[in-house]
């Protein structure tokens, strides 16, 4: 410090000469000191004369402090007070009031310094591996220099970062740290970061920027928390916006549902700060990023349906009948569920039931629009409204025909006890203020918007003008006021309601004839129409004069001819006459020349600086866009042209009509085949699951029939280790019936024995007889007759008793085999009574001993009767499944031959429409032809060809 007095004592001397040689010297002092401390020092005094010297320090000294940051890294107060200097080169000072050529300077002198400090890139990447430092000396002032480059120059930054290994994970870091100065200040960081850096804003996201900025929202109060909330949402507006890939990632990683607790805002008037109303605008924005009309219809319809599913919706819808909510939170949440329900069914039908809370209650739609058309309510709240309205009625037809059928007599309410929807539209459309005059007529064109059947709907509805006088038609009042023009006095833009009742004509009679019919049935719509656009007005009625040219324009390319006094021809006639063709689509062309024209078309919203500026509607846009050509076209055809275009037409749709009826035959027959198709996968489902269950009983029956083996097992293991008190036992019962039961084989035997013996020698007297027959006298011819025939038998006789002998021979063997069992058996039961009585002390011991062994073996035979039982009726349970299955087959076999013959039909219905598809191919090239000649001759036709 006292060579920082000594510096700073020289300054009366010459104050400009005097500083810049106190910076060369404490540059010097920097540069070629060899002790810490005199360059901590140096560097400290550096930091103290940055802020007012700034030029003079930036110029001498930023290369010496780049050179600290390399070399003193572990110092960290050194690298502390470096970081801080060169932040106060770099970074305008916004707190000082200069002048603007001053703050102007200022800008470009942080802009040259900055460039100076990147143009080599190894110093931003010194400067992140700083911030990986804990200390807060050396983490916050670099996040602070980090922040103050990119905003002078982001792009450059923002590149050299992202080719940096690791730079962006290393910033993500900051939001974790505990000391929430360094972390808020990271959260600003990481703000100047994404901006306007699609790749950057994918690593932050995939970083898990999301989970911890939900965390931090959370933790500080959610709309309750302060300004860190509110760069949260900044940078999270930052990382979703026109980014598909991170609105994706966001919508798959639940986050949508995370955001609900945010809109819980109660109903207490106090608690709307002005922090608070900040952070809850911001968080509607998010919401609206995630639903924008401007992203991918699939990513948005996604999200619209998680919005609904999670009660984010309901959760605005509270908001919105809240009482006590500001104006501007107000118009937001308007305009939020505006994009949530937009092209949504499930959530404009929820919308639909949304019922505000009054007494007794009514829809919400109804009062949002008693809002749009009170002329006292804000602008900015009414062009909400009507943005809400027409996001309700987009690609909802059922919400359109509901908004119909509130005007149609037979819903209007007799007892006038309710207000509905159609008659605050009628109401809006026939007021005395311009503006509630447009919206009610751009809102009620919405209700008709690609609805032909609405269309014609609304020529039903008919107005009591006055009493006493009959009622009108809604068309033919539309037509009345329009020509009245500015007689009636009016409170805003003279043109405004003109061009609103125009823009709903225009909407209501395009493609629909009958409109278009009961439009020329009155006299004076077409000499006003053609009255308008022949007049030589000033600029402000040229716009007026281009939509009548449009309104006649579709009076003629939509007409069907049925008015014989109104034909296209006789139109184009009195056009030609009156006005001029070239002056017609001259003033036709005013349209889209308008200078708010371009600025509708962009957006759906309806975004006005000033209520004088809305003039055009975004649909409407869309529609002249359409018209514009194909009505000048029709203007300069002949007759002769839109006769063969009637033709032509009317072959077309033949041609269509066939195709349609063809495309519902295809239709109706794959329907069918998908039918059948169902069933037979039925079926198979059914026979799969009724062969699993007959392999599921064969297995039970497996392990029942297991069990029974085992328990025989053991039933016999059980009878061998009974002990020898039970062998006496075994002697007396089984082995006793055992000898019983030889016994009387061996009898059997015996007698088979003597039977045989008595065959046998009953054979051997037959024999001797013959023999001495033989030998009696006899001639030789009977003898030799005898004697072969005797010798037949003696061989026969032989033959049976060589079978005789050897059934003989086996049965005595098996005499023989018994008689030693018999005689084992007998040795056995002689062993078992001579050690009967050294077993037991008493006759009375071994009774009750054979009497328990009874008792166990009547009840192993008891158990085994049981399992018998049991293996008998998974027997007959088994035989029930085979039977089943058997049916099952059968079953299948018969679906296998119908699906054979459905196949059979598929394939001859595919050859038909191959036939079919051959015949609609060569029509179409037909109608091709056709065409081409059409063009050829100069007729206006679109040459496009039938696909299928």
């Amino acid at each position: 410090m006292n060579f920082l007095r000594g510096v700073m004592g020289g300054q009366s001397a010459g104050p400009q000469h005097t500083e810049a040689e106190t910076i060369q010297k404490l540059c010097d002092r920097v540069a070629s000191s060899t002790l810490l401390d005199d360059r901590r020092n140096a560097v400290r005094a550096l930091k103290s004369l940055s802020k007012k010297y700034r030029l003079e320090v930036g110029i001498q000294a930023m290369e010496h402090l780049i050179h600290v940051l390399q070399t003193d890294r572990s110092d960290s107060e050194i690298i502390g007070y470096a970081l801080d200097t060169l932040y106060n080169i770099i970074s305008n000072d916004e707190e000082e009031e200069v002048e603007e050529n001053s703050t102007r300077q200022s800008e470009d002198l942080g802009s040259q310094f900055t460039e100076i400090f990147i143009k080599q890139q190894e110093n931003v990447t010194l400067l992140l591996s700083l911030l990986e430092e804990f200390d807060f000396h050396v983490r916050w002032p670099g996040v602070k220099l980090l922040t103050s480059l990119l905003k002078q120059l982001g792009p450059q930054v923002q590149q050299i970062i992202l080719v940096s290994p690791m730079g962006v994970s290393r910033l993500m870091d900051l939001l974790a740290d505990s000391r929430e100065v360094i972390r808020n200040d990271g959260v600003l960081l990481l703000q100047a970061l994404t901006r306007s850096n699609g790749a950057i804003q994918k690593i932050v996201a995939f970083e898990n920027a999301f989970e911890r900025l939900l965390d931090i929202i959370t933790e500080e109060g959610n709309s309750d928390g302060g300004i860190v909330v509110e760069d949260c949402l900044i940078l999270l507006q930052n990382l979703l916006k026109n980014n598909n890939s991170n609105q994706n990632f966001f919508k798959e990683g639940s986050y949508i549902q995370r955001m609900k607790p945010w809109f819980e805002v109660g109903d207490e008037n106090s608690g709307w700060s002005a922090q608070k109303v900040t952070n809850l605008h911001l968080m509607l924005q998010l919401v609206r990023v995630l639903v924008s009309p401007t992203n991918p219809p699939g990513a948005t319809s996604s999200c619209q349906k998680a919005m609904f599913q999670c009660g984010l919706l309901q959760q605005l819808c509270t908001i919105l009948m809240a009482t006590g909510v500001p104006a501007d939170i107000l118009t937001e949440t308007i305009n939020t569920v505006s994009e949530v329900i937009r092209g949504c069914q499930v959530n404009q039908d929820y919308f639909a039931s949304v019922n505000a809370p009054s007494n007794p209650p009514r829809p919400a739609i109804v009062v949002l629009l008693m809002s749009m058309v009170n002329e006292r309510q804000p602008f900015v709240l009414r062009c909400a409204v009507l943005y809400c309205f027409q996001c309700f009625l987009y690609k909802n037809q059922k919400g359109q025909g509901e908004i119909v059928s509130t005007l149609l007599p037979s819903t209007i309410d007799a007892t006038g006890n309710s207000v509905s929807a159609g008659q605050l539209l009628c109401g809006g459309l026939f007021s005395t203020d311009s503006l509630s005059n447009w919206c009610a007529a751009v809102a009620l064109a919405h209700a008709l918007q690609e609805n032909a059947i609405q269309k014609e709907q609304l020529l039903r509805v008919q107005l009591a003008t006055s009493i006493g006088n009959p009622p009108v038609s809604l068309l033919q009042q539309c037509t009345n006021i329009l020509s009245q023009g500015d007689k009636i006095d009016r409170r805003g833009s003279k043109i405004q309601t003109r061009v609103g009742l125009l823009m709903l004509l225009c909407t209501w009679l395009s493609n629909c004839p009958i409109a278009v019919t009961h439009f020329l049935h009155n006299s004076a719509n077409v000499p006003f129409l053609t009255g308008q656009i022949a007049e030589n007005l000033g600029e402000e009625e040229q716009l007026v004069q281009g939509l009548c040219a449009l309104l006649l324009g579709i009076s003629i390319y939509f007409n069907d001819n049925s008015l014989e006094s109104c034909t296209k021809e006789k139109l184009k006639q009195l056009i030609e006459k009156r006005i001029g063709k070239e002056n017609f689509i001259e003033k036709l062309g005013f349209i889209s020349k308008h200078e708010l024209y371009s600025r509708a078309s962009q957006k759906p919203q309806p975004n006005f600086p000033s209520p004088e500026c809305m003039i055009f509607d975004h649909e409407f846009t869309k529609l002249v866009k359409e018209l514009e050509g194909v009505i000048t076209k029709a203007i300069y055809k002949s007759s002769e042209e839109d006769k063969k275009e009637e033709e032509v037409k009317k072959t077309l749709e033949q041609h269509d009509n066939i195709v349609s009826h063809y495309k519902n035959m295809i239709r109706e027959q794959d329907l069918q085949l998908e039918e059948l198709r169902q069933q037979v996968s039925t079926l198979k489902c059914q026979n799969e699951q009724l062969q699993t269950a007959v392999t599921q009983q064969v297995s039970q029956i497996q392990q029942h029939k297991d069990q029974y083996n085992l328990l025989k097992v053991q039933l016999g293991k059980d009878n061998q280790h009974q002990g020898s008190y039970s062998d006496g036992a075994q002697m007396n019962g089984i082995q006793l019936e055992e000898i019983g039961r030889l016994r009387e084989e061996i009898e059997e035997l015996k007698s088979n024995q003597e039977l045989l013996q008595s065959q046998l020698s009953e054979k051997d007297s037959f024999i001797k007889t013959l023999k001495s027959s033989q030998t009696s006298g006899m001639n030789e011819q009977s003898l030799a007759t005898a004697s072969a025939r005797d010798s037949e038998q003696v061989a026969e006789l032989k033959q049976e008793l060589a079978t005789l002998k050897s059934q003989l021979n086996s049965q005595s063997v098996e005499i023989t085999k018994l008689q030693t069992e018999k005689q084992e058996l007998l040795q056995k039961t002689e062993a078992f009574a001579e050690s009967v009585p050294l077993q037991g002390a008493s006759e009375t011991v071994i009774a009750a001993e054979t009497t328990d062994v009874e008792g166990r073996l009547s009840a192993l035979l008891q158990e085994t009767k049981e399992l018998k039982n049991e293996i008998k009726a998974l027997s007959e349970e088994r035989t029930a499944i085979k039977e089943q299955l058997d049916s099952c087959n059968s079953t299948v076999a018969i679906l296998q031959n119908e699906k054979d013959k459905l196949e059979l039909e598929i394939t001859d219905s595919k050859k038909e429409q191959d036939d079919l598809l051959v015949f609609l191919a060569e029509q179409d090239q037909k109608i091709f032809s056709l065409k081409r000649k059409l063009k050829d001759l100069g007729y206006p036709v679109r040459l496009k060809c039938f696909q299928i």
